[in-house]
């Protein structure tokens, strides 16, 4: 079918076609409808940023034919560095020249840093690193790539959106891998921004499958990898309890033999597609000593999403099985008996404790916080969204959304494992994790 397609395409449709990025592109690489003045172009390494970026800045200044004016005259194109604007945006396999048809391809004049159309179009290179040079110039549009990692991306954006005031509607594009930056956070916040989103994966195609297979299996589920292959903002609350820089640094390989695991269960109050997620995760220890002494391996977040009871009560037994757990322990604050009930209707022999909140989820966390910060707890790979609610996690209690279900989880089962059985334990002084 499409052998066909392209023998009933003319000579000149099929000289133009590979050009024409609105038939090959993904759907993220795509600028939304309606009114906005920025949109953020969110992706992970390699999800195709930069290509969108390029041929929105050919769709701004290219006409219906090559000497035909287009919608922008004068366009920005800010990078961390020249050398980056030149290598990525302007030179690189996927930037404006490589993007550009041979008879609307613009000259790169080195002098002068900028691209010139062959309609009259120009594009002037700027470096991030050096703000001040956005003074005096105006522009009608402007690409901004990779702002997550400017060094000085607050003053180099706020002179951009001072030049940025020509035309009825001056407009600008952000591609970036997301970063916990305060200018980004802002520009997602503001009412006139729009977004479109990507992990790495979705451009599988135009990558090679050995980058993809050697991705997964080292950063796959961390908050590295959630961050760099997913494109998810990743953000520490004020005031966290931890950090995602502590936690990177808690992180090892395998955990070795261990003297007791569990696996804690926080269990959601209803069981449909809004319900909150149900956390499960498995906890292991080696309990040799004095408490003092005591280290913890965080092994799996097995929580699942907006399961009925059966399912989730199905996945904590499966999780109990695949490391060979002592116990389930079970919060029943909401579901009371229920939750045993149902646990017991999947396995009747099930090993369980219900364990019953009497303080809020700060005041239970900040123990386990502190066992963290004593650098006694490590962390397996694959716990990237449990490490998200923590970094939200803070002594005023959640600032993420929804319930911070996998942290109750990690809560439970340390205090079971670390905190609760130790008569000897002494809780040391709280404060967050740095």
């Amino acid at each position: 079918m499409a052998e066909q397609f392209l023998r009933d395409l003319s000579e000149g449709a099929l000289l133009a076609l590979p050009f024409l990025f609105e038939f090959w592109a993904l759907p993220h690489q795509l600028p939304p409808e309606g009114m906005w003045r920025s949109w953020v172009i969110l992706g992970g390494r390699g999800a195709g940023k930069t290509r969108a970026g390029a041929e929105w800045v050919r769709s701004q200044v290219e006409g219906a034919r090559p000497l035909d004016e287009g919608r922008a005259r004068r366009v920005a194109l800010i990078g961390e560095t020249l050398d980056q604007v030149r290598d990525v945006m302007v030179f690189g396999d996927s930037g404006i020249l490589a993007c550009s048809p041979p008879d609307r391809r613009p000259e790169w004049e080195a002098t002068k840093r900028r691209l010139v159309w062959p309609n009259g179009a120009v594009a002037q290179a700027f470096s991030a690193s050096e703000p001040e040079t956005l003074r005096g110039p105006q522009f009608d549009a402007a690409w901004a790539d990779e702002l997550g990692k400017w060094k000085r991306g607050e003053e180099a954006w706020d002179m951009l959106q001072f030049a940025l005031r020509l035309g009825d509607d001056p407009r600008q594009v952000v591609t970036t891998t997301p970063r916990n930056v305060e200018v980004l956070k802002q520009l997602l916040d503001a009412p006139s921004t729009v977004r479109t989103h990507a992990p790495t994966a979705a451009n599988r195609a135009f990558l090679a499958e050995s980058f993809l297979a050697e991705m997964q299996a080292r950063y796959g589920g961390t908050r590295l990898g959630r961050q760099e292959l997913d494109g998810v903002l990743l953000e520490d609350a004020d005031g966290a309890l931890w950090t995602g820089a502590a936690l990177e640094a808690l992180r090892v390989g395998e955990a070795p033999e261990l003297d007791r695991v569990v696996v804690a269960v926080d269990p959601p109050v209803t069981g449909h597609d809004a319900s909150d997620d149900c956390g499960i995760v498995v906890v292991g220890a080696v309990t040799q000593g004095p408490p003092q002494e005591w280290r913890a391996w965080v092994l799996e977040d097995a929580s699942v999403s907006a399961a009925s009871p059966k399912v989730w009560a199905e996945a904590a037994i499966a999780a109990r099985d695949r490391w060979d757990a002592e116990r389930l322990v079970a919060e029943v604050n909401q579901g009371g008996d229920l939750v045993e009930s149902v646990l017991r209707q999947v396995d009747p022999l099930v090993p369980y404790r219900s364990v019953r909140a009497a303080r809020g989820k700060a005041a239970r966390a900040e123990p386990v916080a502190a066992l963290y910060e004593q650098g006694r707890v490590m962390h397996l790979p694959g716990l990237g969204a449990l490490e998200e609610q923590m970094c939200r996690m803070t002594a005023r209690g959640f600032e993420g959304k929804g319930s911070p279900d996998r942290v109750d989880a990690l809560v439970w089962a340390l205090h079971e494992l670390m905190v609760g059985p130790g008569a000897a334990y002494r809780r040391p002084q709280i404060r967050a994790l740095r």
